[in-house]
Protein backbone atom coordinates (compact mmCIF):
# COMPACT_ATOMS: atom_id res chain seq x y z
CA UNK A 1 0.00 0.00 0.00
CA UNK A 2 1.16 3.22 -0.67
CA UNK A 3 1.25 5.60 1.68
CA UNK A 4 -0.72 8.81 2.12
CA UNK A 5 1.60 11.85 1.97
CA UNK A 6 0.53 14.31 4.04
CA UNK A 7 2.51 17.49 3.31
CA UNK A 8 0.90 20.64 5.00
CA UNK A 9 -1.19 21.19 7.80
CA UNK A 10 -3.78 22.46 6.41
CA UNK A 11 -4.27 19.39 3.71
CA UNK A 12 -4.38 17.77 7.13
CA UNK A 13 -7.09 19.71 8.72
CA UNK A 14 -9.16 18.73 4.84
CA UNK A 15 -8.62 15.37 5.27
CA UNK A 16 -9.98 14.74 8.65
CA UNK A 17 -13.01 17.17 7.72
CA UNK A 18 -12.10 20.25 9.96
CA UNK A 19 -11.85 23.91 9.03
CA UNK A 20 -9.08 25.54 7.99
CA UNK A 21 -6.08 25.86 10.77
CA UNK A 22 -5.75 29.00 13.03
CA UNK A 23 -1.95 29.13 12.19
CA UNK A 24 -0.91 27.37 9.08
CA UNK A 25 2.48 26.08 10.79
CA UNK A 26 1.14 24.45 14.06
CA UNK A 27 -2.35 22.84 15.33
CA UNK A 28 -3.54 21.52 18.24
CA UNK A 29 -6.58 18.66 17.65
CA UNK A 30 -8.69 16.93 19.75
CA UNK A 31 -9.80 13.71 18.37
CA UNK A 32 -13.11 13.82 19.66
CA UNK A 33 -13.80 16.48 16.59
CA UNK A 34 -12.36 14.55 13.95
CA UNK A 35 -13.74 12.87 11.00
CA UNK A 36 -12.27 10.01 10.18
CA UNK A 37 -11.52 8.78 7.05
CA UNK A 38 -13.53 6.26 5.57
CA UNK A 39 -11.49 2.65 4.84
CA UNK A 40 -11.42 -0.36 5.52
CA UNK A 41 -8.02 -2.31 6.62
CA UNK A 42 -4.90 -0.46 6.90
CA UNK A 43 -4.19 2.74 6.36
CA UNK A 44 -0.04 4.44 6.68
CA UNK A 45 0.58 7.83 6.33
CA UNK A 46 3.61 9.82 5.97
CA UNK A 47 3.77 13.59 7.47
CA UNK A 48 6.32 16.71 6.41
CA UNK A 49 5.45 17.95 9.62
CA UNK A 50 6.18 16.72 13.54
CA UNK A 51 3.11 14.60 14.97
CA UNK A 52 2.54 14.49 18.79
CA UNK A 53 -0.05 12.70 20.29
CA UNK A 54 -1.91 11.43 23.66
CA UNK A 55 -4.82 9.05 22.55
CA UNK A 56 -7.14 7.33 24.63
CA UNK A 57 -9.86 4.51 23.54
CA UNK A 58 -8.50 3.34 20.65
CA UNK A 59 -8.66 -0.55 20.23
CA UNK A 60 -7.01 -1.06 17.38
CA UNK A 61 -3.09 -1.45 16.87
CA UNK A 62 -0.75 1.37 15.58
CA UNK A 63 2.16 0.36 13.83
CA UNK A 64 5.46 2.43 14.28
CA UNK A 65 8.55 1.68 13.02
CA UNK A 66 8.39 -1.52 12.97
CA UNK A 67 6.89 -2.28 16.65
CA UNK A 68 3.02 -2.66 17.36
CA UNK A 69 1.83 -0.43 20.20
CA UNK A 70 -1.91 -0.63 22.07
CA UNK A 71 -3.51 2.68 22.42
CA UNK A 72 -7.15 1.28 24.81
CA UNK A 73 -5.08 2.97 27.96
CA UNK A 74 -3.61 6.24 26.74
CA UNK A 75 -0.13 6.73 25.54
CA UNK A 76 1.97 9.92 24.16
CA UNK A 77 4.20 9.34 21.11
CA UNK A 78 6.25 11.35 18.62
CA UNK A 79 6.47 11.17 14.85
CA UNK A 80 9.07 13.31 13.51
CA UNK A 81 8.71 14.02 9.25
CA UNK A 82 8.71 11.30 6.85
CA UNK A 83 8.63 8.84 9.78
CA UNK A 84 5.85 6.16 8.50
CA UNK A 85 2.72 5.64 10.81
CA UNK A 86 0.29 2.92 9.78
CA UNK A 87 -2.77 0.85 11.49
CA UNK A 88 -6.50 0.95 11.25
CA UNK A 89 -8.81 2.68 12.04
CA UNK A 90 -10.96 3.23 15.56
CA UNK A 91 -13.76 0.67 15.43
CA UNK A 92 -17.72 2.16 15.71
CA UNK A 93 -17.57 1.52 20.09
CA UNK A 94 -14.14 3.08 20.52
CA UNK A 95 -14.58 6.11 22.66
CA UNK A 96 -11.27 7.75 21.27
CA UNK A 97 -10.27 11.11 23.28
CA UNK A 98 -6.83 12.83 23.27
CA UNK A 99 -5.02 15.30 21.63
CA UNK A 100 -2.84 15.74 18.56
CA UNK A 101 -0.29 18.51 18.59
CA UNK A 102 0.60 19.31 15.17
CA UNK A 103 4.21 20.96 14.11
CA UNK A 104 5.80 22.02 10.98
CA UNK A 105 9.32 22.25 10.65
CA UNK A 106 9.09 25.91 8.90
CA UNK A 107 7.75 26.89 12.31
CA UNK A 108 11.03 25.99 14.09
CA UNK A 109 13.28 27.51 12.03
CA UNK A 110 15.49 30.32 13.69
CA UNK A 111 15.00 29.52 16.92
CA UNK A 112 16.68 27.15 19.38
CA UNK A 113 14.46 24.27 19.22
CA UNK A 114 15.53 23.86 15.50
CA UNK A 115 18.68 22.69 16.44
CA UNK A 116 17.85 21.04 19.35
CA UNK A 117 15.24 19.16 18.58
CA UNK A 118 16.98 15.83 16.46
CA UNK A 119 18.49 15.77 19.85
CA UNK A 120 14.95 14.06 21.45
CA UNK A 121 15.32 10.31 20.82
CA UNK A 122 11.88 10.17 21.13
CA UNK A 123 11.65 11.58 18.18
CA UNK A 124 13.82 8.62 16.61
CA UNK A 125 13.71 4.97 15.46
CA UNK A 126 16.03 4.46 18.28
CA UNK A 127 13.32 4.51 20.46
CA UNK A 128 10.61 1.61 19.58
CA UNK A 129 8.27 2.90 22.97
CA UNK A 130 5.55 5.22 23.06
CA UNK A 131 5.26 6.71 26.44
CA UNK A 132 2.72 5.75 29.23
CA UNK A 133 1.85 8.29 31.64
CA UNK A 134 0.49 8.44 34.89
CA UNK A 135 -2.51 10.52 35.77
CA UNK A 136 -0.43 13.23 36.78
CA UNK A 137 1.85 12.96 34.40
CA UNK A 138 -0.89 13.53 32.03
CA UNK A 139 -2.13 16.62 34.12
CA UNK A 140 1.31 17.63 33.76
CA UNK A 141 1.87 17.34 29.82
CA UNK A 142 -2.30 18.78 29.05
CA UNK A 143 -1.45 21.26 31.00
CA UNK A 144 1.47 22.53 28.65
CA UNK A 145 -0.31 21.72 25.56
CA UNK A 146 -3.46 23.59 26.73
CA UNK A 147 -1.06 26.54 27.41
CA UNK A 148 0.16 26.29 23.47
CA UNK A 149 -3.74 26.34 21.99
CA UNK A 150 -4.44 29.68 24.29
CA UNK A 151 -1.61 31.34 22.99
CA UNK A 152 -1.51 30.60 19.09
CA UNK A 153 -5.54 31.15 19.43
CA UNK A 154 -5.41 33.79 21.00
CA UNK A 155 -2.25 35.97 20.83
CA UNK A 156 -0.72 35.79 17.63
CA UNK A 157 1.74 38.71 17.96
CA UNK A 158 5.66 39.17 17.75
CA UNK A 159 6.24 36.95 21.31
CA UNK A 160 3.77 34.72 19.71
CA UNK A 161 6.52 31.85 18.43
CA UNK A 162 8.93 32.25 21.14
CA UNK A 163 6.29 31.97 23.55
CA UNK A 164 5.32 28.54 21.76
CA UNK A 165 8.87 27.39 21.54
CA UNK A 166 9.25 27.77 24.94
CA UNK A 167 6.19 25.57 25.97
CA UNK A 168 7.41 23.31 23.18
CA UNK A 169 10.63 22.62 25.07
CA UNK A 170 9.04 22.28 28.30
CA UNK A 171 6.93 19.61 26.88
CA UNK A 172 9.98 17.56 25.17
CA UNK A 173 12.01 17.92 28.44
CA UNK A 174 8.91 16.35 30.55
CA UNK A 175 8.35 14.09 27.97
CA UNK A 176 12.30 13.15 28.37
CA UNK A 177 12.14 12.87 32.11
CA UNK A 178 9.03 10.53 31.94
CA UNK A 179 10.95 8.26 29.61
CA UNK A 180 13.05 7.93 31.52
CA UNK A 181 11.53 6.72 34.32
CA UNK A 182 9.58 4.68 31.82
CA UNK A 183 12.94 2.42 30.62
CA UNK A 184 13.84 1.90 34.22
CA UNK A 185 11.12 -0.33 34.18
CA UNK A 186 10.34 -1.20 30.58
CA UNK A 187 13.21 -2.46 28.09
CA UNK A 188 14.66 -0.35 25.32
CA UNK A 189 14.15 -1.65 22.00
CA UNK A 190 16.99 -2.57 20.28
CA UNK A 191 18.29 -0.08 17.44
CA UNK A 192 17.00 -1.16 13.83
CA UNK A 193 18.53 -0.57 10.56
CA UNK A 194 17.09 2.93 10.12
CA UNK A 195 18.35 3.91 13.01
CA UNK A 196 21.76 3.12 12.55
CA UNK A 197 21.19 5.20 8.61
CA UNK A 198 20.05 8.52 11.17
CA UNK A 199 22.72 8.29 12.69
CA UNK A 200 25.17 7.72 9.51
CA UNK A 201 23.52 10.65 8.10
CA UNK A 202 24.13 13.07 11.10
CA UNK A 203 27.67 12.24 11.94
CA UNK A 204 28.13 12.50 7.64
CA UNK A 205 26.28 16.40 7.47
CA UNK A 206 27.90 17.23 11.19
CA UNK A 207 31.72 16.63 9.38
CA UNK A 208 33.74 19.52 9.03
CA UNK A 209 35.25 18.09 6.11
CA UNK A 210 31.84 17.31 3.91
CA UNK A 211 32.75 20.25 1.17
CA UNK A 212 35.64 18.01 -0.06
CA UNK A 213 33.62 14.61 0.60
CA UNK A 214 30.68 16.09 -1.65
CA UNK A 215 27.14 14.18 -0.95
CA UNK A 216 26.48 11.07 0.11
CA UNK A 217 26.28 7.95 -2.54
CA UNK A 218 23.76 5.62 -2.09
CA UNK A 219 26.85 3.26 -2.05
CA UNK A 220 28.25 5.14 0.81
CA UNK A 221 25.10 4.54 2.77
CA UNK A 222 24.76 0.75 1.65
CA UNK A 223 28.45 -0.24 2.43
CA UNK A 224 28.44 1.55 5.63
CA UNK A 225 25.36 -0.33 6.95
CA UNK A 226 26.60 -3.33 5.32
CA UNK A 227 23.26 -4.23 3.15
CA UNK A 228 22.92 -4.42 -0.62
CA UNK A 229 21.50 -1.01 -2.16
CA UNK A 230 18.14 -2.83 -3.12
CA UNK A 231 18.02 -3.93 0.44
CA UNK A 232 18.07 -0.46 1.57
CA UNK A 233 16.07 1.10 -1.43
CA UNK A 234 13.22 -1.30 -0.54
CA UNK A 235 13.44 -0.75 3.39
CA UNK A 236 13.68 3.05 3.24
CA UNK A 237 10.80 2.97 0.30
CA UNK A 238 8.34 0.84 3.01
CA UNK A 239 9.48 2.91 6.23
CA UNK A 240 9.43 6.34 4.80
CA UNK A 241 7.66 6.37 1.31
CA UNK A 242 11.00 7.28 0.11
CA UNK A 243 14.17 6.78 -2.10
CA UNK A 244 17.25 6.68 -1.06
CA UNK A 245 17.86 9.51 -3.15
CA UNK A 246 15.28 11.80 -1.56
CA UNK A 247 16.19 10.30 1.46
CA UNK A 248 19.54 11.79 1.55
CA UNK A 249 18.09 15.25 0.28
CA UNK A 250 15.50 15.43 3.17
CA UNK A 251 18.60 15.45 4.85
CA UNK A 252 20.68 17.87 2.74
CA UNK A 253 17.69 20.77 3.13
CA UNK A 254 17.16 20.34 6.84
CA UNK A 255 20.83 21.01 7.19
CA UNK A 256 20.54 23.90 4.72
CA UNK A 257 17.68 25.18 6.62
CA UNK A 258 19.83 25.10 9.86
CA UNK A 259 22.25 27.04 8.03
CA UNK A 260 20.40 30.00 6.55
CA UNK A 261 18.80 30.28 9.62
CA UNK A 262 21.84 30.59 12.37
CA UNK A 263 24.48 31.64 10.06
CA UNK A 264 26.03 34.36 8.71
CA UNK A 265 27.35 31.98 5.53
CA UNK A 266 26.83 33.33 2.08
CA UNK A 267 24.48 30.86 -0.27
CA UNK A 268 28.09 30.17 -1.75
CA UNK A 269 29.49 29.38 1.46
CA UNK A 270 27.02 26.87 2.42
CA UNK A 271 27.07 25.13 -0.98
CA UNK A 272 30.21 24.44 -0.68
CA UNK A 273 29.94 23.10 3.19
CA UNK A 274 27.43 21.08 1.69
CA UNK A 275 29.61 19.22 -0.75
CA UNK A 276 28.52 21.17 -3.77
CA UNK A 277 31.13 21.96 -6.70
CA UNK A 278 28.96 24.66 -8.27
CA UNK A 279 26.31 26.96 -5.71
CA UNK A 280 23.86 27.14 -9.01
CA UNK A 281 23.52 23.12 -8.12
CA UNK A 282 22.42 23.80 -4.58
CA UNK A 283 20.18 26.50 -5.24
CA UNK A 284 17.95 24.32 -7.69
CA UNK A 285 17.92 21.77 -5.66
CA UNK A 286 16.65 23.60 -2.74
CA UNK A 287 13.90 25.67 -4.17
CA UNK A 288 12.85 22.04 -6.02
CA UNK A 289 12.36 20.89 -2.76
CA UNK A 290 11.04 24.02 -1.19
CA UNK A 291 9.58 26.30 -3.61
CA UNK A 292 11.26 29.10 -2.13
CA UNK A 293 15.16 30.27 -3.07
CA UNK A 294 17.74 30.07 -0.27
CA UNK A 295 17.70 33.41 0.03
CA UNK A 296 14.14 34.17 0.45
CA UNK A 297 14.07 31.33 2.82
CA UNK A 298 16.57 33.18 5.04
CA UNK A 299 14.99 36.52 4.49
CA UNK A 300 12.07 35.53 7.03
CA UNK A 301 14.70 35.62 10.02
CA UNK A 302 16.11 38.99 8.65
Amino acid sequence: MTPLKVKTITEAHRILGLPAPEHPHISLLNYADLKMPDFTGELSALFDFYYISLKKGFTNKLFYGQQTYDFDEGMLYFVAPNQLLRGAGPEPDDDLSGWVLLIHPDFLWGTSLAKTIRNYDFFSYSVHEALFLSDKEKAIVNGIVENIQTEYRNNIDTFSQNIIISHLETLLNYAERFYQRQFLTRKKSNHQVLDRLEHLMSAYFNDEALFSKGLPTVQYISDNLNISQSYLRSLLKTLTGLSTQQYIHEKLIEKAKEQLSTTQLSVSEIAYQLGFEHPQSFSKLFKDKTSQTPLAFRERFN
